[in-house]
């Protein structure tokens, strides 16, 4: 049962996350959660590592500020007593280049006492820095 439990926190996750509502998915976060996002540091504001809830406060942020967001299809939610993973695809366009970033993605929350405790996202990170850089 706490995996169907699992599986609707991470529907509500999504539709927080596709309202845009930073706030609300903050308090989705425990207070030292960790976040890891993998790729080239330096070339968007959110990837790498980081820890608490600021770090999906500046995710939803800086992504409406740099990104264009094409589509964003949810293939499937997978979920069992201790996470959730999202299966997808997006494509957005980087404001500062103009170029376009189609990738598959997997997010991976650790779900604990009803918060998430450790997010990643796995992507195409070399897709991501190229259209980022220009």
């Amino acid at each position: 049962m706490i995996g169907q439990n699992n599986l609707g926190f991470a529907q509500n996750f999504l539709q927080k996350l596709g309202a845009g509502d930073s706030q609300a998915l903050a308090l989705l976060f425990a207070e030292d959660a960790r976040w890891e996002i993998a790729g080239d540091e330096g070339a968007l504001p959110w990837l790498g590592k980081k820890t608490g809830r600021e770090a999906i406060i500046g995710f939803v942020r800086d992504t409406t500020a740099l990104l264009t967001s094409e589509s964003l299809n949810v293939h499937d939610i997978l979920a069992n007593e201790n996470r959730a993973l999202i299966l997808g695809d997006l494509a957005s366009v980087v404001k500062a280049t103009g170029k376009r970033i189609e990738t598959s993605f997997v997010l991976v929350l650790e779900i604990g006492d009803g918060l998430i405790t450790s997010f990643r996202m796995l992507e195409d990170s070399f897709a991501v820095s190229r259209a980022a850089r220009g």
